[in-house]
């Protein structure tokens, strides 16, 4: 099952079992996809890698949004964002473990042959293709120039 079809039937489970806060974040998901799949050049569908693309970004508005809240003492908005950012989580793939990451990415400073820190750049490229969905982008950084340092 892809992962629109697992939002839409997310979305009629969370109606039935009248959970309002999890629909919400389910019906923002859902609009999020459907953007993509009525964009102009779009084919009118939403591949998996195109899915997890957004709710990777969606998931990284909700935690930015939440820490805002926080530092502004809005404990009530930041729960509601951290609660829509645990929903989307559940349709992203597992995240790597540090060792996990550490282990990935050494794969791919070997596979791109980087030696310094000047390669970087290369590395990131290729890691955060290879990542996606799996690490955030701030993790990859690091550990990319632990490795290279």
């Amino acid at each position: 099952m892809s992962i629109f079809d697992e939002v839409s039937a997310g979305i009629k489970t969370a109606m039935k079992a009248r959970d309002h806060e999890r629909l919400e974040a389910l019906k923002g998901i859902k609009a999020e996809l459907l953007l993509i799949k009525t964009a102009p050049g779009g084919n009118g569908e939403v591949s998996d890698a195109d899915a997890i693309k957004a709710l990777v970004r969606m998931n990284k508005q909700r935690k930015e949004s939440a820490e805002i809240y926080t530092q502004q003492s809005r404990k009530d908005l930041a729960d509601v964002e951290l609660a829509q950012a645990a929903v989307i989580e559940e349709f992203l793939p597992k995240q790597l473990s540090d060792g996990e990451l550490t282990q990935a990415i050494k794969e791919v400073i070997a596979q791109v042959g980087a030696q310094s820190m000047k390669d970087m750049g290369k590395v990131m490229g290729v890691a955060t293709k290879q990542l996606a969905g799996k690490a955030e982008g701030k993790a990859i950084s690091a550990k990319v120039k632990q490795l290279l340092a």
